[in-house]
């Protein structure tokens, strides 16, 4: 087997500039400080940094590093580590900067873009690759791309990205990768906005029952597939409600590429869910799965047993609050809610009576699932 000298010998130089950056940026810190714990709000992570900082009482300085390493296309491409300060970014032109986020802006842009990475293609296979299916309309976004210098044909016709384009490139994509949620919330705001078209007609604010029938819907869902065969509902005087079960417990993996949980992409993605929301109220033209709870309510908690642990996370208007959390170990399985609805939404509280009277008739209508309600007598 040959070895590629040029090839080790271009690997090596990047690994001995990353180096060169650590040993530079350990340098230039300052002695490290303790970095206090954490809140409510602030334990979310990014690229697996804990979202807290340390006061120093000074604003806007501080410095990015970057550098990155790709192979395809046969080639190696290598860029040494870059920085930019943090007053430089915060000067950005952001007339500029919205142009070209406009000119990415597109779905279909970005696929191209995509596409193109790893190979030129040319536009016939760009059209049945992505499924376009007129030329045309491909021929609309290549215009702009390669007159905004972020695509170039090559002399044989295929369209390829410009070598000084692809850090930049990968760059946005990475980041994307971290703001990819906050097209989620926009959803939810939207859901919000629109909740006439989940919970049907107003009459002096919507039922809260129907967002208890719906969470209570997944647990039936369970039990039909021969998973679940107890749900317990705890009203609280608090205006909040929870619903736990002894199902398999929603799935706790990290999606591939990304940073995101199963759970918070099934409590956020309303896109995802709305092609089979299992609980439909009277008189709405959508259904309301368990994202749109969350969407619907001032604060939600989820509380997961799985494979032998205990795992937590906290909403309030549908965006988490903390990463999904490792809190204890058991030897059960199951899903507990609790929920508290929107308030400038819903009108009066839980009704035991009413909660009484839906436990009976899901107990009626499934004679092998207990269904168990708890709380103070009303």
């Amino acid at each position: 087997m040959k070895r590629d000298a040029l090839q080790e010998i271009d690997k090596l130089a990047v690994r001995m500039s990353e180096l060169e950056r650590l040993v530079r940026r350990c340098l230039e810190e300052q002695p490290s400080k303790a970095i206090p714990a954490p809140g409510p709000a602030s334990g979310r992570t990014s690229g697996g940094l804990v979202g807290s900082a340390t006061d120093t009482g000074e604003s806007g300085e501080g410095t990015v590093y970057y550098s990155g390493h790709y192979e395809g296309r046969g080639r190696v491409f290598h860029w040494t580590p870059q920085e930019r300060r943090m007053d430089d970014l915060l000067r950005l032109n952001t007339d500029k900067a919205s142009k070209v986020l406009s000119a990415l802006g597109h779905k279909q842009r970005l696929d191209i873009l995509r596409a193109v990475v790893n190979e030129p293609l040319s536009g016939a296979a760009l059209v049945e690759r992505l499924n376009m299916g007129t030329t045309g309309q491909l021929y609309h976004h290549l215009k702009a791309l390669l007159g905004a210098d972020l695509l170039v044909q090559e002399p044989g016709g295929g369209y390829t990205l410009p070598a000084h384009r692809m850090l930049p490139l990968l760059l946005l994509l990475a980041a994307l990768t971290d703001l990819i949620d906050t097209s989620d919330y926009m959803d939810m705001t939207e859901v919000r906005s629109n909740a006439g078209a989940y919970l049907g007609r107003e009459q002096g604010g919507y039922d809260t029952h129907i967002l208890l029938w719906a969470v209570l819907e997944n647990s039936v869902l369970e039990h039909r597939a021969g998973y679940c065969s107890e749900v317990d509902i705890f009203v609280h005087d608090d205006y909040t409600v929870t619903v736990a079960d002894n199902g398999r417990g929603i799935p706790v993996r990290l999606l591939p590429s990304s940073n995101l949980s199963n759970v918070q992409s099934v409590l956020t993605d309303i896109a995802e869910s709305s092609g089979n929301a299992p609980f439909v109220s009277p008189g709405a033209e959508k259904g309301i799965s368990i994202a749109v709870v969350n969407a619907l309510s001032e604060s939600l908690s989820v509380e997961i047993k799985r494979e032998g642990k205990v795992h937590r996370q906290d909403y309030k208007q549908g965006i988490p609050q903390t990463e999904l959390l490792t809190v204890g170990l058991t030897e059960t399985t199951g899903t507990s809610v609790t929920f508290r609805p929107n308030r400038e939404l819903f009108g009066a509280g839980f009704e035991r009576k009413r909660i009484e009277e839906g436990a009976s008739e899901l107990a009626a209508a499934y004679p092998g699932l207990a269904v168990m309600v708890h709380g103070p007598a009303q």
